[in-house]
């Protein structure tokens, strides 16, 4: 990429990719600017010889491990022979120009750190994401590097639409998508999704990163919405596997963490049986990232040192249920609970039933990391009339426990000062009772 403000600023240049692996480039100098040169240069497997009385630590590690050939001297005429590529970048111009002088003679490209008019090539602004390489040259090298930046960022982003079609990914793609901000997607599964010709979403993803995809991906909606028409698991494992076998990048993007109760695990398997090769990205769980977003921690010393992520999918007492709520009643830890909301009451009159105090603090946080989050607080024993009074819908994550108090106290100082994103802008958040102690 070449850029120019103006005529007489920087003739254009023609870029050109340098294959130097095995091949020698000559650096006279060996202060700061030969410190940041070398290091690419051996990353492209250059053989590069250092020549310098000096050097940086960094420098000089690299020579005491041969990965470079440093001569501790003073430049020489003939130091350029049989170089690809030279640059020179000493402090003394005067030395530089006979560098660059002796590379001229020799044809030989050489980059002069001191004078860019003087030079035969410009480094530009590098950068590389997977196995794409981006270069600027604009004559100006903090806009270069501004824009290389730029650049560089939207494309670990997936914000540019940059798909591969030479060397296209195989497979599926189980890729956590956060708790609903799209902002909270990790880097490498925003890039995993720009590259997808089919995805597969959950009804909890991020899915406003779908308006982004290109026009001839195929978006299926596997959105799980309580008591209504859905894909079975088994349906969504069959379309997982029947794109990645007609040769397609399939990305199932799914909500949280794809294995913090997200069934990532049979997808994998299925996928994995079928000879269908997988990559999992980690997301943000809900059962952590919710919480943290309205700055109620988890564990807080003094408080809580562990905690318990339980899912409520079907209510305490239920034969199919796995949890051992007395035990859970008894530990003293935080307990996040998810898919609780329609089962709240059961759950509060089980722990109760098994020795938790009804006055333990509840918070429930709805909507969690969208513009239409709210946080309820209260305590367990009116935590069901206090959610049917608001109106409450999923998805919603219910923390109890002693952090909850720690919560209430951080969102209270942090509307004081006007900081914090506690509530959703615009929202009031809802009033804190009193949290009852034992006498």
């Amino acid at each position: 990429m070449t850029a120019q403000a103006g005529d007489d600023e920087q003739e254009e240049a023609y870029l050109l990719g340098l294959r130097l692996h095995g091949r020698r480039v000559a650096v006279v100098g060996g202060g700061a600017v030969a410190a940041r040169r070398v290091p690419r240069l051996l990353a492209v497997g250059a053989d590069v010889r250092l020549i310098s009385p000096a050097v940086t630590p960094a420098l000089e590690e690299l020579a005491a491990q041969r990965r470079i050939d440093w001569r501790p001297r003073e430049y020489r005429p003939g130091d350029c022979a049989n170089a690809w590529l030279v640059i020179a970048c000493t402090d003394r111009p005067q030395v530089n120009a006979a560098v660059a002088d002796e590379a001229e003679q020799a044809r030989t490209w050489c980059v002069r750190a001191d004078d860019a008019a003087a030079s035969t090539a410009w480094t530009p602004a590098g950068g590389r994401v997977g196995d794409t390489s981006v270069a600027v040259l604009t004559g100006d090298p903090r806009r270069s590097a501004a824009i290389r930046d730029a650049i560089t960022t939207a494309l670990q982003a997936g914000t540019i639409s940059a798909r591969h079609h030479r060397s296209r990914a195989a497979g599926v793609a189980l890729v956590g998508g956060g708790p609903g901000d799209p902002g909270l997607i990790t880097v490498r599964g925003r890039r995993l999704l720009a590259e997808a010709d089919v995805v597969i979403a959950d009804r909890l993803g991020p899915r406003e990163l779908l308006a982004e995809l290109p026009p001839d991906v195929t978006v299926i909606d596997a959105g799980k919405v309580p008591y209504r028409r859905q894909m079975s698991q088994d349906e969504i494992n069959s379309a997982l596997i029947r794109h990645a076998q007609d040769g397609k990048f399939v990305v199932r993007l799914k909500g949280g963490d794809p294995f913090v109760f997200g069934r990532g695990g049979e997808e994998m398997l299925a996928c994995l049986r079928a000879g269908v090769p997988v990559t999992v990205v980690p997301g943000i769980s809900s059962a952590t990232g919710v919480p943290t977003a309205v700055g109620l921690p988890v564990t807080h010393r003094g408080v809580a040192q562990a905690f318990h992520v339980i899912s409520v999918h079907v209510p305490p007492g239920d034969e199919r249920s796995t949890v051992d709520w007395p035990a859970l009643a008894r530990s003293g830890e935080t307990l996040v609970l998810l898919m609780a909301l329609e089962r709240i009451g059961a759950v509060a009159r089980a722990l109760i039933e098994h020795g938790m105090r009804g006055n333990s603090p509840v918070s429930v946080i709805a909507d969690g990391t969208m513009p239409t989050q709210r946080t309820i607080y209260s305590t367990l024993e009116d935590i069901e009339t206090r959610l049917a009074e608001e109106g409450v819908r999923p998805p919603a994550v219910v923390v109890i426990g002693g952090v909850v108090t720690i919560a209430v106290e951080l969102a209270g100082l942090g509307r004081a000062l006007g900081v914090g994103d506690y509530d959703a802008p615009g929202a009031a958040p809802s009033p804190v009772p009193p949290l009852a102690r034992d006498n």
